[in-house]
């Protein structure tokens, strides 16, 4: 698996731990791991949505 570092500061990375912990990620990366997969899964689907919706709009299908 690809590895690289990315930087947080004091406060962020303390909300970032005490989530992880909370919700039984077995390690903060992991749940890190888990939200970006997420986010970008749903900003991905909003960009295809939008997508769909102008070529419907070019046919004529929507207003």
């Amino acid at each position: 698996m690809f590895r690289t570092t990315i930087k947080l500061n004091k406060a962020l990375w303390q909300r970032v731990k005490r989530c992880a912990e909370s919700q039984g990620y077995s390690s903060v990366d992991e749940f890190v791991q888990h939200v970006l997969e997420k986010e970008t899964t749903r900003i991905e689907e909003a960009e295809s949505d939008q997508e769909i919706a102008r070529k419907l709009k070019g046919l004529g299908y929507l207003d």
